[in-house]
Protein backbone atom coordinates (compact mmCIF):
# COMPACT_ATOMS: atom_id res chain seq x y z
CA UNK A 1 0.00 0.00 0.00
CA UNK A 2 1.47 3.35 -1.04
CA UNK A 3 -0.96 5.36 1.11
CA UNK A 4 0.55 6.20 4.52
CA UNK A 5 -1.34 4.55 7.37
CA UNK A 6 -1.60 7.95 9.05
CA UNK A 7 -3.50 9.32 6.03
CA UNK A 8 -5.86 6.36 5.95
CA UNK A 9 -6.51 6.71 9.68
CA UNK A 10 -7.25 10.42 9.22
CA UNK A 11 -9.69 9.83 6.37
CA UNK A 12 -11.51 7.21 8.44
CA UNK A 13 -12.27 9.82 11.08
CA UNK A 14 -14.79 11.21 8.56
CA UNK A 15 -16.99 8.11 8.97
CA UNK A 16 -20.14 9.23 10.76
CA UNK A 17 -19.84 12.86 9.67
CA UNK A 18 -23.18 14.41 8.69
CA UNK A 19 -24.38 17.26 6.53
CA UNK A 20 -27.98 18.54 6.55
CA UNK A 21 -29.39 20.69 3.75
CA UNK A 22 -32.82 22.27 3.32
CA UNK A 23 -34.35 23.24 0.00
CA UNK A 24 -37.70 24.15 -1.55
CA UNK A 25 -38.11 21.77 -4.49
CA UNK A 26 -38.29 24.00 -7.56
CA UNK A 27 -40.41 22.74 -10.45
CA UNK A 28 -38.34 24.66 -13.01
CA UNK A 29 -35.14 22.99 -11.83
CA UNK A 30 -36.84 19.64 -12.30
CA UNK A 31 -38.10 20.69 -15.76
CA UNK A 32 -34.54 21.48 -16.82
CA UNK A 33 -33.43 18.09 -15.52
CA UNK A 34 -36.22 16.39 -17.50
CA UNK A 35 -35.15 18.23 -20.63
CA UNK A 36 -31.52 17.18 -20.19
CA UNK A 37 -32.39 13.48 -19.85
CA UNK A 38 -34.91 13.53 -22.71
CA UNK A 39 -38.16 13.07 -20.77
CA UNK A 40 -41.49 14.91 -20.60
CA UNK A 41 -41.35 18.55 -19.51
CA UNK A 42 -44.73 18.21 -17.79
CA UNK A 43 -43.05 17.42 -14.49
CA UNK A 44 -46.16 18.35 -12.51
CA UNK A 45 -48.03 15.45 -14.11
CA UNK A 46 -45.15 12.97 -14.34
CA UNK A 47 -41.84 13.36 -12.55
CA UNK A 48 -38.79 12.29 -14.58
CA UNK A 49 -36.52 9.36 -13.77
CA UNK A 50 -34.46 9.80 -10.59
CA UNK A 51 -36.02 13.23 -10.05
CA UNK A 52 -34.25 13.71 -6.72
CA UNK A 53 -30.96 14.24 -8.59
CA UNK A 54 -32.30 17.62 -9.73
CA UNK A 55 -32.09 18.93 -6.15
CA UNK A 56 -29.52 19.45 -3.38
CA UNK A 57 -26.81 20.07 -5.96
CA UNK A 58 -23.15 20.45 -4.90
CA UNK A 59 -22.18 24.09 -4.40
CA UNK A 60 -18.59 25.34 -4.16
CA UNK A 61 -17.20 28.84 -4.55
CA UNK A 62 -14.92 29.46 -7.53
CA UNK A 63 -11.80 29.44 -5.33
CA UNK A 64 -12.86 26.06 -3.91
CA UNK A 65 -12.78 24.23 -7.25
CA UNK A 66 -9.89 21.83 -7.88
CA UNK A 67 -7.97 21.39 -11.16
CA UNK A 68 -10.28 18.55 -12.26
CA UNK A 69 -13.37 20.73 -11.86
CA UNK A 70 -14.58 18.97 -8.71
CA UNK A 71 -14.81 20.83 -5.40
CA UNK A 72 -11.53 20.68 -3.49
CA UNK A 73 -11.09 17.81 -1.02
CA UNK A 74 -12.07 18.30 2.59
CA UNK A 75 -15.19 19.67 4.25
CA UNK A 76 -17.97 17.11 4.37
CA UNK A 77 -16.01 14.70 2.14
CA UNK A 78 -12.63 13.48 3.45
CA UNK A 79 -9.44 14.97 1.90
CA UNK A 80 -8.49 11.78 0.03
CA UNK A 81 -5.33 12.41 -1.98
CA UNK A 82 -5.77 9.86 -4.78
CA UNK A 83 -6.20 11.90 -7.99
CA UNK A 84 -9.10 10.15 -9.77
CA UNK A 85 -12.63 9.89 -8.42
CA UNK A 86 -15.93 8.62 -9.79
CA UNK A 87 -19.47 7.86 -8.75
CA UNK A 88 -19.23 4.08 -9.18
CA UNK A 89 -22.44 2.61 -7.76
CA UNK A 90 -25.65 3.43 -6.00
CA UNK A 91 -28.71 1.89 -4.43
CA UNK A 92 -32.00 3.75 -3.90
CA UNK A 93 -35.30 3.08 -2.19
CA UNK A 94 -38.31 5.22 -3.02
CA UNK A 95 -41.29 6.29 -0.95
CA UNK A 96 -43.92 8.71 -2.18
CA UNK A 97 -43.05 11.06 -5.04
CA UNK A 98 -41.48 14.39 -4.18
CA UNK A 99 -43.86 17.32 -3.76
CA UNK A 100 -42.82 20.31 -5.87
CA UNK A 101 -42.90 23.79 -4.41
CA UNK A 102 -42.53 22.51 -0.86
CA UNK A 103 -39.51 22.33 1.48
CA UNK A 104 -37.48 19.16 1.84
CA UNK A 105 -34.46 18.11 3.87
CA UNK A 106 -31.54 15.93 2.85
CA UNK A 107 -29.41 14.36 5.56
CA UNK A 108 -26.10 13.03 4.25
CA UNK A 109 -23.84 10.72 6.26
CA UNK A 110 -20.41 9.22 5.55
CA UNK A 111 -21.13 5.56 6.33
CA UNK A 112 -17.90 3.72 5.46
CA UNK A 113 -14.41 4.10 4.03
CA UNK A 114 -12.45 1.10 2.81
CA UNK A 115 -9.04 0.60 1.25
CA UNK A 116 -8.61 -1.92 -1.58
CA UNK A 117 -5.87 -2.74 -4.06
CA UNK A 118 -6.97 -2.98 -7.69
CA UNK A 119 -5.40 -3.40 -11.12
CA UNK A 120 -4.77 0.35 -11.30
CA UNK A 121 -3.26 0.49 -7.81
CA UNK A 122 -4.69 1.84 -4.58
CA UNK A 123 -8.46 2.31 -4.28
CA UNK A 124 -10.54 4.04 -1.64
CA UNK A 125 -14.24 3.18 -1.56
CA UNK A 126 -16.32 5.80 0.21
CA UNK A 127 -19.95 5.02 1.11
CA UNK A 128 -22.25 8.04 1.45
CA UNK A 129 -25.89 7.81 2.47
CA UNK A 130 -28.46 10.46 1.53
CA UNK A 131 -31.96 10.52 3.03
CA UNK A 132 -34.50 12.99 1.62
CA UNK A 133 -37.37 13.78 3.96
CA UNK A 134 -40.44 15.82 3.11
CA UNK A 135 -43.46 16.56 5.33
CA UNK A 136 -42.14 14.12 7.92
CA UNK A 137 -41.90 11.25 5.42
CA UNK A 138 -38.78 9.67 3.93
CA UNK A 139 -39.16 10.04 0.17
CA UNK A 140 -35.77 8.74 -1.04
CA UNK A 141 -32.96 6.79 0.61
CA UNK A 142 -29.79 6.54 -1.48
CA UNK A 143 -26.42 4.96 -0.75
CA UNK A 144 -23.62 6.03 -3.10
CA UNK A 145 -20.21 4.43 -3.61
CA UNK A 146 -17.54 6.95 -4.57
CA UNK A 147 -14.26 5.44 -5.77
CA UNK A 148 -10.92 7.23 -5.52
CA UNK A 149 -7.96 5.72 -7.36
CA UNK A 150 -4.49 6.32 -8.74
CA UNK A 151 -4.14 7.89 -12.17
CA UNK A 152 -3.22 4.55 -13.76
CA UNK A 153 -2.55 3.95 -17.44
CA UNK A 154 -4.44 5.65 -20.26
CA UNK A 155 -7.80 4.11 -21.13
CA UNK A 156 -7.80 2.53 -24.61
CA UNK A 157 -10.30 3.62 -27.23
CA UNK A 158 -13.43 1.54 -27.67
CA UNK A 159 -13.20 -0.49 -30.88
CA UNK A 160 -16.70 -1.03 -32.29
CA UNK A 161 -17.84 -4.61 -32.76
CA UNK A 162 -20.78 -6.14 -34.58
CA UNK A 163 -23.35 -5.92 -31.78
CA UNK A 164 -26.92 -6.66 -32.85
CA UNK A 165 -29.60 -4.94 -30.76
CA UNK A 166 -32.56 -7.01 -29.58
CA UNK A 167 -36.11 -5.95 -30.39
CA UNK A 168 -36.73 -4.44 -26.94
CA UNK A 169 -33.37 -2.67 -26.73
CA UNK A 170 -33.05 1.11 -26.89
CA UNK A 171 -30.14 2.73 -28.72
CA UNK A 172 -28.74 5.84 -27.04
CA UNK A 173 -26.26 8.13 -28.81
CA UNK A 174 -25.17 10.75 -26.26
CA UNK A 175 -23.63 13.84 -27.87
CA UNK A 176 -21.33 16.47 -26.41
CA UNK A 177 -24.36 18.77 -26.10
CA UNK A 178 -26.19 16.08 -24.10
CA UNK A 179 -23.22 15.74 -21.75
CA UNK A 180 -22.94 19.50 -21.32
CA UNK A 181 -26.64 19.84 -20.50
CA UNK A 182 -26.51 17.01 -17.95
CA UNK A 183 -23.44 18.58 -16.35
CA UNK A 184 -25.31 21.89 -16.20
CA UNK A 185 -28.51 20.61 -14.58
CA UNK A 186 -26.58 18.60 -11.98
CA UNK A 187 -23.98 21.36 -11.43
CA UNK A 188 -21.23 18.83 -12.14
CA UNK A 189 -18.11 20.64 -13.33
CA UNK A 190 -15.85 17.57 -13.64
CA UNK A 191 -13.90 18.36 -16.80
CA UNK A 192 -13.88 14.83 -18.25
CA UNK A 193 -17.47 15.41 -19.42
CA UNK A 194 -16.96 18.61 -21.47
CA UNK A 195 -13.24 19.46 -21.79
CA UNK A 196 -11.81 17.11 -24.42
CA UNK A 197 -8.14 18.25 -24.17
CA UNK A 198 -8.27 17.74 -20.40
CA UNK A 199 -10.04 14.37 -20.64
CA UNK A 200 -7.43 13.10 -23.12
CA UNK A 201 -4.29 14.85 -21.93
CA UNK A 202 -4.71 14.82 -18.16
CA UNK A 203 -6.89 11.80 -17.38
CA UNK A 204 -5.97 9.60 -20.34
CA UNK A 205 -9.42 8.96 -21.77
CA UNK A 206 -9.95 8.55 -25.53
CA UNK A 207 -12.90 10.96 -25.53
CA UNK A 208 -15.44 12.77 -23.40
CA UNK A 209 -16.76 10.48 -20.68
CA UNK A 210 -20.49 9.86 -20.36
CA UNK A 211 -21.59 10.54 -16.77
CA UNK A 212 -22.34 7.43 -14.76
CA UNK A 213 -25.46 9.07 -13.29
CA UNK A 214 -26.64 10.02 -16.80
CA UNK A 215 -26.41 6.38 -17.86
CA UNK A 216 -28.06 5.24 -14.63
CA UNK A 217 -30.94 7.63 -15.32
CA UNK A 218 -31.41 6.32 -18.86
CA UNK A 219 -31.37 2.71 -17.64
CA UNK A 220 -33.97 3.55 -15.00
CA UNK A 221 -36.19 5.11 -17.66
CA UNK A 222 -35.76 2.01 -19.83
CA UNK A 223 -36.89 -0.17 -16.93
CA UNK A 224 -39.97 2.04 -16.41
CA UNK A 225 -41.12 2.10 -20.04
CA UNK A 226 -43.79 -0.58 -19.51
CA UNK A 227 -43.93 -1.25 -15.78
CA UNK A 228 -44.92 0.56 -12.59
CA UNK A 229 -42.68 2.95 -10.68
CA UNK A 230 -39.96 0.85 -9.00
CA UNK A 231 -39.66 0.64 -5.23
CA UNK A 232 -35.88 0.32 -5.42
CA UNK A 233 -33.08 0.71 -7.95
CA UNK A 234 -29.39 -0.23 -7.90
CA UNK A 235 -26.62 0.31 -10.44
CA UNK A 236 -22.91 -0.37 -10.77
CA UNK A 237 -20.50 1.08 -13.34
CA UNK A 238 -18.07 -1.51 -14.68
CA UNK A 239 -16.47 0.26 -17.69
CA UNK A 240 -16.35 3.85 -18.99
CA UNK A 241 -18.53 5.01 -21.88
CA UNK A 242 -17.58 7.75 -24.32
CA UNK A 243 -19.31 10.42 -26.34
CA UNK A 244 -19.88 9.68 -30.02
CA UNK A 245 -20.41 5.92 -29.70
CA UNK A 246 -23.85 4.26 -29.43
CA UNK A 247 -24.90 2.63 -26.16
CA UNK A 248 -27.44 -0.19 -26.01
CA UNK A 249 -29.88 -0.09 -23.09
CA UNK A 250 -31.08 -3.65 -22.49
CA UNK A 251 -33.39 -5.50 -20.11
CA UNK A 252 -32.62 -9.10 -21.03
CA UNK A 253 -34.36 -10.41 -17.90
CA UNK A 254 -37.20 -8.51 -16.19
CA UNK A 255 -35.70 -6.19 -13.61
CA UNK A 256 -32.08 -6.78 -14.75
CA UNK A 257 -30.57 -4.15 -17.02
CA UNK A 258 -27.31 -3.35 -18.75
CA UNK A 259 -25.79 -0.49 -20.71
CA UNK A 260 -23.67 -2.06 -23.46
CA UNK A 261 -20.86 -0.24 -25.26
CA UNK A 262 -20.18 -0.31 -28.98
CA UNK A 263 -17.54 -3.01 -28.41
CA UNK A 264 -20.13 -5.30 -26.78
CA UNK A 265 -18.82 -4.83 -23.23
CA UNK A 266 -21.20 -4.31 -20.34
CA UNK A 267 -20.49 -0.80 -19.07
CA UNK A 268 -23.17 -0.53 -16.39
CA UNK A 269 -25.34 -3.13 -14.67
CA UNK A 270 -28.56 -2.23 -12.89
CA UNK A 271 -31.59 -3.79 -11.26
CA UNK A 272 -35.07 -2.67 -10.20
CA UNK A 273 -37.59 -4.08 -7.74
CA UNK A 274 -41.32 -3.34 -7.88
Amino acid sequence: MSIPETDLALWRTWVGREEVRHEVLDGEALRRFAAAIGESLDVEAHQPSLAHWAFFLPIAATDQIGPDGHPKRGGFMPPISLPRRMFAAGRMEFGSALTLGQPATRRSTIRDLQYKSGRSGDLILLEVEHIIDQAGEVRVTERQTIVYRDAGAATPAVIPADVTPAAEDAIWNPTSVDLFRFSAVTFNSHRIHYDLPYAQGEEGYPGLVVHGPFTATRLFAHACRHGPRPLSYAFRAVAPMFCGAPIILREAVPGQLAAIRADGADAMLASVEY
